[in-house]
């Protein structure tokens, strides 16, 4: 069975239709790699078929986020992205407040993390729907060589 069959199954299952439409919007968020803008899904459904208008796109986005089957994340630039997260739960993110990089985190670290907080404060977190700001490897370092302070730190480098 492909990946797509079974989001397929997994909607019916659930008791939603798999519409023609909701098959394309479903086929992109698939082939996407990265996160995507309701913009960038519905230029790519577009693509597909013409007649897709995009209030199609956020309600099928909406269906999904309400199945938990899609994370979000808020970008740096205030717009949301989407990526499936069918494959897996625990789905994070971290978010580069500098140049607005999206970083999936490894299933493992946020079920390190997931544990330590419920054994800690007895609290359970909602892995998909976490989004951890900061700065990526590459803006830390372009910071970190300007000597400017880095965030959750008291001092600059001074060498």
């Amino acid at each position: 069975m492909s990946c797509e069959e079974g989001l397929y199954r997994n909607l019916r299952q659930r008791g939603m239709r798999v519409t023609p439409q909701r098959e394309i919007v479903l086929s992109v968020l698939h082939d996407i790699a990265d996160h995507a803008t309701v913009e960038e899904i519905h230029r790519r459904v577009l693509e597909r078929s013409s007649a897709i208008n995009i209030s199609t796109v956020y309600r099928t986005l909406e269906m999904l986020q309400g199945m938990e089957m899609l994370a979000i994340v808020e970008g740096a630039d205030g717009r949301r992205r989407y990526t499936l997260c069918h494959e897996h739960h625990g789905h994070a993110h971290m978010l580069c407040s500098r140049c607005g990089a999206v970083i999936d985190v490894a299933p493992a670290a946020i079920g390190s993390l997931a544990a330590s907080l419920q054994e800690q404060y007895g609290f359970v977190l909602a892995g998909s729907q976490l989004t951890l700001p900061g700065l990526c490897a590459d803006c830390a370092t372009d910071r970190y060589t300007r000597g400017q302070e880095l965030p959750g730190s008291s001092a600059t480098r001074t060498d």
